[in-house]
């Protein structure tokens, strides 16, 4: 039986996915090595992010440049993110994030070195999932030092 993990917000979920995964990923390195461990993991959280991608444009019924901007409303619920939109037509959607409740909750649990890969580092595939014709360019997030944390 599946659950409906709709009902569990992001920030939530990334907090019980870190605080299993994050030792997990821990005890790997031990026995494989960093970069083995880490290039796994990644592969694994970039095909998941891909998946999420797909049900979000299922969810959002499109997957246009204004049915992702809806999806929006997943990842800032409860203040998760705080986003200033720049820009917003039917072909762009630029923003700025200015708060990640993210990257806050990784430095509070002393987890903050994997925040990049169990979170922001699935930005990419997701959108990937999302709509493969639509292109994300990033040039720096809160979880890696940019911004206030």
């Amino acid at each position: 039986m599946t659950q409906d993990l709709s009902k569990i917000d992001i920030l939530s979920r990334r907090e019980i996915e870190a605080r299993i995964v994050a030792p997990l990923i821990k005890a790997f390195m031990k026995e494989l090595g960093k970069e083995k461990t880490l290039q796994i993991a990644e592969g694994v959280i970039k095909g998941l992010a891909r998946e999420s991608g797909t049900q979000l444009a299922k969810l959002m019924e499109g997957d246009t440049i204004a049915d992702f901007a809806k999806g929006l409303d997943v990842w800032t619920k409860d203040d998760a993110l705080k986003i200033e939109v720049l820009e917003k037509t039917d072909r762009k959607l630029f923003f700025n994030v200015t708060r990640c409740r993210y990257a806050e909750m990784y430095r509070d649990t002393g987890m903050l070195e994997f925040g990049s890969l169990l979170s922001c580092g699935r930005n990419f595939e997701i959108i990937e999932g999302f709509n493969p014709k639509m292109k994300l360019t990033r040039t720096q997030t809160i979880m890696e030092g940019k911004g206030n944390l």
